[in-house]
């Protein structure tokens, strides 16, 4: 869980909802650190927002009312951000704990929220990404887990593509 200081600002992202009603929200707030030039790093894992990461800095710009909303990616953190929908004892506290425990062992930061039983994984580039990955094809496959891949970085691909042919 990000440790929120007063440096931070929350930086809105707006989603397309699809027909099924999905995402949930139709505006996600990111917490980011404001570097004082029109961008912003961000300072936790998305729960909906599709290409960005954890450290990602986006461009800002403040709306009348003075919210700020994100623009372009500027520099990519080269994290990934995979979403997991965990199934196994109907996602129970418990269940997204021990989710979280086994990618911690693979450095990897993550954080679950009860609503729609999700995890949002936090991938840093020097985590050992065969590994992550084989963990989250054991998982899906055993039908823990429903597997997002909401931000992948050239490396996460190489590492996908060396695993399926291999």
């Amino acid at each position: 869980m990000t440790t929120i200081e007063p440096h931070h600002v929350k930086v809105g992202f707006r989603l397309e909802v699809d027909g099924e009603g999905w995402p949930p929200v139709g505006v996600e707030n990111v917490w980011a650190v404001d570097l004082g030039d029109t961008t912003a790093r961000l300072a936790n894992t998305p729960w909906f927002v599709r290409g960005i990461a954890n450290g990602d800095v986006v461009r800002t710009h403040a709306d009348a009312d003075g919210r700020l909303w994100a623009g372009d990616v500027v520099r990519s953190s080269e994290n990934c951000t995979v979403r997991l929908i965990v199934l196994r004892d109907g996602g129970s506290a418990a269940a997204r704990q021990s989710v979280l425990n086994a990618f911690s062992e693979l450095r990897v930061g993550g954080e679950g929220v009860d609503q729609f039983r999700m995890i949002a994984l936090d991938v840093p580039p020097e985590a050992d990404l065969h590994k992550v990955q084989q963990l989250l094809d054991r998982g899906e496959s055993k039908g823990w887990w429903h597997v997002e891949e909401g931000c992948v970085t050239p490396a996460w691909r190489t590492a996908r593509a060396a695993r399926a042919n291999s």
